[in-house]
């Protein structure tokens, strides 16, 4: 195979996945949904070929040339597109996708802002896919989108189910859109503000935190933690979805 105009495989950050455990549990996964399936980040095939005998409409993308063009000669059933999954719409109902480690934060961030999807499911680093399920404590982006997403950690991928292997294994992250979101989308922004200041706010207890970051009276602050049911010594990473929510209708009663 000729070098594609974006550089080789080891620019574009390609680990071609492997693992057949991993991906006939990916292909359950997406048959459990309904709807269009967008891949993003096809490379050979490894999950195109078994996606399209789910025999639902599929659309591939690859920002590889060479391989899209493979793939539209061994698989003319599939929609196969050159494209960068950075600008392509994510739009269809469900999205999917093995995509390169070194893009997994911006791409999340994509697909976190995106409309029109109702399940996602990326295979990304193991510690992001941990960290984003909330696994050993939540993170600041998790928690600034988990009014209107929920985050699953769906299994974990040994480094050497990959071709280049990667130093680090992979992770099967599953993401689902709220429907009602816990929170309004008009309040998004706000909502977003408030939860960065209480995670980078100062404090010993939450309630010192909450008080110091938001400049709420201490006594409202208490009284929005009981309602809310958050645990005496509970930090910012020990919080639910559910939670964060209710302290945000509280406090901005």
């Amino acid at each position: 195979m000729s070098r594609s105009q974006f550089g080789g495989a080891h620019e574009l950050g390609q680990n071609f996945l492997t693992h057949k455990p991993t991906i006939s549990h990916i292909i359950g996964l997406v048959a459990q949904t309904q709807g269009p399936i967008l891949e993003i980040g096809a490379g050979d095939g490894a999950l195109t070929r078994r996606l399209a005998t789910l025999d639902r409409p599929l659309t591939a993308i690859d920002i590889d040339e060479h391989r899209v063009r493979t793939l539209r000669n061994r698989l003319p059933g599939v929609q196969v597109e050159h494209a960068d999954a950075m600008i392509y719409p994510l739009t269809t109902s469900v999205v999917v996708g093995n995509i390169p480690f070194h893009l997994t934060t911006p791409l999340l961030r994509r697909v976190l802002s995106s409309y029109g999807w109702h399940r996602t499911i990326l295979l990304t680093q193991w510690e992001v896919a941990r960290k984003r399920a909330g696994v050993g404590g939540g993170t600041m982006m998790t928690a600034q989108s988990s009014p209107w997403y929920e985050f699953s950690l769906r299994g974990r991928v040994p480094a050497w189910g990959f071709s280049p292997q990667p130093t680090v294994d992979g992770g099967i992250l599953e993401i689902i859109r709220r429907g009602p979101p816990l929170i309004p989308a008009t309040q998004k922004e706000a909502y977003e503000r408030f939860v960065k200041a209480v995670f980078t706010g100062r404090g010993r207890t939450l309630t010192q935190i909450i008080q110091n970051a938001w400049r709420n009276d201490r006594g409202r602050v208490k009284s929005a933690l009981v309602t809310a049911r958050v645990p005496q010594g509970a930090l910012p990473r020990d919080l639910t979805a559910e939670q964060w929510a209710a302290l945000w209708k509280q406090l901005n009663a």
